[in-house]
């Protein structure tokens, strides 16, 4: 099952990190304005989906980079809450408020996912 999670993960961050670069200005419109240069961040951020994607299903990295792919998708965060509370159009259109809304827990629910599929659960206990 872990395995197909992980299969589940790889394709979300590929599609996600090339949809960073084939729709842009969908997502630089959902940065906070609080941060500066939206477009490199959005360039940054589907290069840092495009490199942690397969390495899922590279057993040494594993754990490291479903670690990494959690606090990532903690970092991407605000950006989903800005686009529910301002109504910003982005990715995907002008999407329902609820869909918005309902893509912040959703973003846990994910976050659990990765650090699932990608923990070793074979280590020893130590009594």
């Amino acid at each position: 099952m872990k395995n197909v999670i992980r299969v589940l993960i790889c394709l979300f961050f590929l599609g996600g990190g090339v949809a960073h670069f084939l729709v842009a200005e969908g997502f630089t419109a959902i940065v906070p304005p609080f941060l500066p240069w939206p477009l490199a961040i959005v360039w940054l951020t589907g290069v840092a989906e495009l490199i942690m994607a397969p390495m899922v299903f590279w057993p040494r990295y594993r754990e490291q980079v479903g670690k990494l792919m959690a606090l990532y998708c903690l970092l991407v965060l605000p950006a989903n809450i800005y686009q529910a509370i301002s109504g910003v159009e982005g990715v995907g259109g002008d999407l329902p408020e609820s869909f918005l809304w309902l893509r912040i827990p959703l973003q846990f629910v994910l976050i659990a996912a990765i650090l699932w599929a990608t923990t070793d659960n074979k280590r020893a206990i130590d009594l």
